[in-house]
């Protein structure tokens, strides 16, 4: 069915509460695991209803913030969202605590009951007006970017729009652009430092209430780390700082004399050649053709896929004034239908719209079929990794968006990639010290992500700008506020992607193979049997990135 063409009804939370009273007093009454599989079968069709209402009010609401029916059906979901997540739980409890319990294992997989001990640990009634008040400040958030306006020339532009400028091959352009986009963080840093103050004591007293000393722990479980825990993400976090930050300070290095520089200002930093970043060429109509016939040429399987993403109207891309900020892939269960939400705005990251973003839906389609609900929870460090590795395996079609500069689009991809995994890291530990330290203000914040910079981006200049050289570039970040701990499987997933990279260099084909694999796995193992089943090695494993760095290197001559 397409988009415009599916119908949105308020998924009622008392209609809602009667279903799993009823669901769970019938798993109860079931008298084999067979039964209580048959009962199973029945939630996924009332959880797949309610998603489905659910996940059309958030896409509806992206697409206009503004929008006063679907701002407040979103005030809705933010009141409600908390009281389904507990109803999630306790019937969680029930399938956890089966007599028939390895029966259902057998069907649904031991990932699913680890993902359902975490849960249990997570989400509790006490806390559901702490989370309540939660999503009520991330929405606060996210509407005041969402709501930027920024006057640019002679016209007003949103965060998104700005892009171009930011990163303009005239520097005079993008220190002038760089300055009007400061100026928005700067006149609301006392509303942005209150929103994140809130969030942070919130989210403490989330994880005192449910016996955690701070949020780190709750924070890891919400992530549904599995698998591994902060040490192993301690560890990692050192081997980045050891092993990959002198590697990516060498392509900066590079770069600043590509570009004739005598030090790489942060106006710079996004900027890779002195005639400007390569752009896609023709219209977003052009873009989103040029995708189709790249994923109809790449396999059967991608062909598919994005045949029925454009039939179907499931990409909004266009950026639009009231539009909210990012992108993001999300899925609609009742019309097995992956969607894409994206804001357009002529420079390179439109294309990466079409390889990033198609790398999560077109996982999400590889499952469509599954009748295994579980069998799609992926955790983000592998959905990030079919993303970001779709990322490198899409080179090959770069003509088709950047024409004569394919090339520099390749290099730039790989230095960027390169340059994000100490910003990524930085990111975590900047979280863990502020939920290990509830109490720090925010100028103690801010001189702790300064600190942090220094450590992963010692090339990084602010001078001139007061604002970020106090410490302020982190409140930019949506992740920091809306998604915490989410940002180190963004860089686990690059980890990964660059094996592919390294791997599909030396072999495509078998690469591929093995990503196809990853993806049609979804979450039927933990990341880490995971990576281990495709062939990849585990990111926490010490020399991981030692190895990849060395291969990387000798490929680019550094």
């Amino acid at each position: 069915m397409k988009f415009s063409e599916m119908p949105y009804k308020r998924a009622d939370i008392e209609e809602a509460k009667a279903e799993f009273a009823k669901l769970m007093t019938d798993f109860d009454n079931a008298k084999s695991g067979e039964e209580q599989f048959e009962v199973h079968k029945r939630y996924y069709k009332t959880v797949n209803r309610i998603f489905t209402q659910m996940t059309l009010a958030e896409i509806r609401h992206s697409i206009d913030v503004t929008d006063e029916f679907y701002s407040r059906e979103n005030d809705y979901y933010d009141e409600n969202g908390p009281v389904l997540q507990s109803l999630l739980v306790d019937y969680g409890k029930k399938l956890y605590n089966s007599e028939y319990r390895t029966f259902l294992e057998s069907k649904i997989g031991k990932v699913a009951f680890k993902n359902l001990e975490l849960a249990m640990k997570s989400v509790d009634d006490k806390i559901v007006p702490l989370m309540q008040e939660e999503n009520s400040l991330k929405s606060r958030y996210d509407k005041l970017l969402a709501t930027a306006k920024i006057d640019w020339k002679d016209e007003t532009l949103n965060l998104s729009l700005m892009a171009p400028y930011l990163n303009n091959s005239d520097r005079n352009v993008r220190v002038e652009a760089w300055k009007k986009y400061t100026e928005f963080f700067s006149n609301n840093k006392e509303e942005l430092d209150d929103i994140y103050d809130r969030l942070v004591k919130n989210r403490t007293a989330q994880a005192e209430k449910l016996g955690y000393d701070n949020f780190i722990q709750l924070g890891y479980y919400r992530m549904n780390r599995n698998c591994y825990g902060r040490e192993d993400v301690k560890r990692f976090r050192e081997q980045v700082k050891r092993d990959f930050v002198p590697f990516a300070e060498k392509l900066h290095d590079r770069r600043r004399i590509r570009l004739g520089l005598d030090k790489l200002h942060f106006e710079d930093e996004g900027v890779y050649f002195n005639n400007g970043n390569p752009a896609p060429i023709g219209t977003p109509d052009d873009i989103l053709a040029a995708g189709r016939k790249m994923y109809n040429e790449l396999s059967p399987e991608t062909a598919k896929f994005i045949n029925f993403m454009c039939d179907n109207e499931l990409f909004d891309v266009l950026g639009r004034k009231t539009k909210q900020t990012g992108g993001y892939m999300t899925y609609l269960p009742d019309y097995k239908s992956p969607f894409i939400f994206a804001n357009f705005n002529g420079t390179a990251d439109d294309a990466d719209v079409m390889t990033h973003e198609c790398g999560h839906a077109f996982q999400g389609f590889c499952m469509v079929d599954d009748p295994i609900n579980e069998h799609s929870d992926i955790t983000m460090e592998t959905a990030e990794t079919h993303s970001m590795s779709m990322e490198f395996f899409t080179e090959p079609w770069m003509e088709l968006f950047f024409g004569k500069r394919k090339q520099d689009y390749i290099d730039m991809h790989l230095e960027s990639a390169a340059a994000f995994i100490p910003y990524g890291t930085m990111v975590d530990e900047f979280q863990d010290i502020a939920y290990s330290n509830p109490g720090l203000s925010p100028k103690q914040r801010n001189e702790m992500w300064r600190e942090l910079e220094m450590q992963y981006k010692p090339h990084l200049d602010y001078s001139g700008n007061e604002y970020y050289s106090q410490g302020g570039f982190w409140q930019k970040q949506r992740h920091i506020y809306d998604s915490p701990f989410y940002y180190i499987d963004y860089v686990l997933a690059q980890t990964n992607a660059f094996q592919y990279k390294v791997m599909m260099d030396n072999d495509y084909k078998a690469a591929w193979k093995s990503y196809l694999k990853l993806c049609n796995l979804g979450a039927k193992d933990f990341f880490t049997g995971l990576v281990k089943q495709v062939g990849l090695r585990s990111p926490f494993e010490d020399g991981t990135l030692k190895d990849m760095v060395g291969k990387l290197q000798g490929a680019l001559k550094l």
